[in-house]
Order: C-alpha cells, then structure tokens, then sequence
C-alpha cells in the first residue's frame, strides 16, 4: 500500500508497483505450497500511480500471486485496478470453476461504484478468464464493455499504449522449459504426507515373508520399495513437466508410464533381490509415475476439461490395476 487516492466513490487504496522483499519471500513459499490455499487479497478497487477518471481499469483476481504478477508491471502506468474476488485462485483456475464470471465482474464494478470514478466504460479482462465471462452479458449487466488483454502481465504496457490493441505474440500461450519446472515444487509439496504413510507401507508389507514378519526383510525389502516410490514420484512429478516436449504420445498417463517404466527397471537392476520382485518394482514405479504425470493436465495448454476427464476414467483403472498386481506379486514374491 502506498497512501489513498479520493474519488467521488471514497478512497481508493494505492498500490506499489515495487514487490518488497516479503512480498517476495510469501512468492517463493507459495511457489513451494506453503499457504496456497490462503493466499489472497481484499477483492475492490484500488490504482497504481495517480489515474484520472479517463484512465484505464485493469481487472484481475484476488489470489495474490496473480495481484504482484499484475501490479509489478505498471510501473510507470496511471491505472485503476479492479480486483474480483475469485476466492484466492488464480485466474485460469477461477473461469474454470466459475468463479471469475461475469456475474462476480459485474457485481465487482457495481461494488465498488466503478461508474463514478471513471468516465468510460471499458474493462480490460484477462485472456486467460475469457471461459468465464461472457462481454455482451457483462455490457448488460453493469454497462462496461470487455476487452481481452494479453495472456502475460507483462505486455500489459505494451498493451495499453498500442490503444488495447494486442498482437499475435500477446496472445500465444506459452509453456517454456521455465513455466513448467515452476510446478514441480508445488506437487512435491503436496505429496509430503501420502509419501510418508507409503514408505511407512513399503517397509511394513516388505517385512512380511514365511517367518510373519522379518525386521530383515523389511529393511532389505522395504529400501528397494521405498526406492521405487521415490523413483516413481521423480518420473512423474519432475522428469515428466520437464521433458514433456519431448515426450511421445498426447496424454500424460502415458507420458508418466514411460518415464516411470525407465526409472522403474533402473531402479529394479539396482535393487531387487529377485525376477518378481523386480516385475512388481517396475509396475509399482510405472503407476505411480503415470499416476502423478496427469496433475499436470490442468496446468497445461495442451488439454481440455473434457479431455482431462476422458483420460482420468481410461487411465486411473489401469494405473489401480497395475498398483493392485505389483502389491500382490511383491508380497507373494518371499513365498515363491
């Protein structure tokens, strides 16, 4: 915040273009997961620099890495900045879920009496929520036309000065080598749970043999299994977001299948004690991987919803499958 700025509506809150260095701190935490579920501003209006009633309005959400992504890159700029309350989700995510809509933008200019503090009555939209607002519904409901800026925050200069006039590069989606490592930490963040309960499992069903349980077996065993979880989990949650150009086939459950199958029988020529043992290494690390490759099918500009949906109900039967017979082949494996 950087001081208040009046107009006929009240006082609007004026915003820094320049993160601070908790701002970016709280960035890399949430980069990671931590707190991600909670990370958001007070949905209204607010400005950057000293915009007049002519100026333009830039509409974003509330989840407060898209608020730095946006605010950062007006330095220099005199705008108004109206922010929907999209529940803390970015932007993409919030058209999907119905959040940013146009009945959430409508009631965000009624709100915050936008009409009175500007003359004009356009907005600038996200690309990226055009899913979900619908402009000729949105000039009827509040009387402001929409007009699409570009995909990244960072051509919105670019943008406004060309009249709101975006090029062909403003609007391509992209998904650079940098774009797709920035998921890695967040889905490993979130396994950190489930992976301690499976390689508590690893260890325990790993021990079991014709003596009941050994502690021998278990530790011997259990560190091969433990070593194909892992090896599934880096196949799916890294190797797959990184290689992903490269990679054969439309679908990532496939994608995850061939890298978790790699990374399984690697792992299985280091560590199995036995052929069975090593079949069910491989599967257990072909599942997970194929498994854990499909959470990046929603932050991708490859899929579709339905596309998304199609895949999830072919492939989570296989993937079960596969998990259900290597479990089984690895606990009979002792007895064979």
């Amino acid at each position: 915040m950087d001081g208040f700025l009046d107009t006929p509506a009240g006082p609007v809150p004026r915003v820094r273009t320049r993160l601070s260095a908790r701002d970016r701190f709280q960035t890399a935490t949430v980069r990671i997961g931590f707190g991600r579920n909670d990370f958001k501003v007070v949905p209204g209006l607010y400005c950057v620099g000293s915009p007049s009633a002519a100026s333009p309005v830039i509409v974003t959400g509330n989840y407060k890495l898209t608020f730095d992504a946006v605010r950062r890159e007006l330095c220099g700029l005199d705008v108004w900045l109206l922010v929907a309350d999209t529940r803390g989700i970015n932007i993409w995510c919030a058209a999907g879920k119905e959040l940013f809509s146009t009945d959430e933008v409508a009631f965000s200019v009624t709100r915050t009496r936008l009409a009175e503090v500007v003359s004009h009555r356009t907005l600038i939209l996200p690309q990226l929520g055009a899913t979900g607002v619908a402009a000729h519904v949105l000039r009827r409901s509040c009387g402001f036309s929409a007009v699409y800026g570009p995909v990244r925050a960072s051509d919105l200069p670019a943008f406004i000065k060309a009249d709101n006039t975006a090029d062909e590069a403003m609007r391509a989606v992209t998904f650079t080598l940098r774009e797709r490592a920035e998921l890695i930490p967040v889905e490993l963040y979130l396994l950190g749970k489930p992976l301690v309960v499976a390689l508590l499992a690893c260890f325990l069903l790993s021990g079991i043999g014709p003596d009941i349980f050994s502690p021998g077996a278990a530790w011997s065993r259990g560190l091969a299994a433990a070593c194909a979880t892992l090896a599934g989990i880096a196949a799916g949650c890294v190797a797959v977001p990184l290689l992903l150009p490269r990679l054969p086939w439309r679908h990532f459950s496939p994608k995850g299948a061939l890298l978790g199958a790699a990374a399984g029988m690697i792992n299985a020529l280091a560590f199995a004690p036995g052929l069975l043992e090593g079949t069910a290494l491989v599967l257990w690390s072909t599942a997970v991987a194929s498994y854990l490759a499909m959470n990046f099918t929603g932050s991708t500009p490859y899929t579709s919803p339905t596309g998304v949906e199609k895949e999830m109900r072919r492939a989570i039967p296989i993937q079960a499958g596969a998990a259900l017979i290597a479990l089984s082949v690895w606990l009979a494996a002792p007895f064979a």
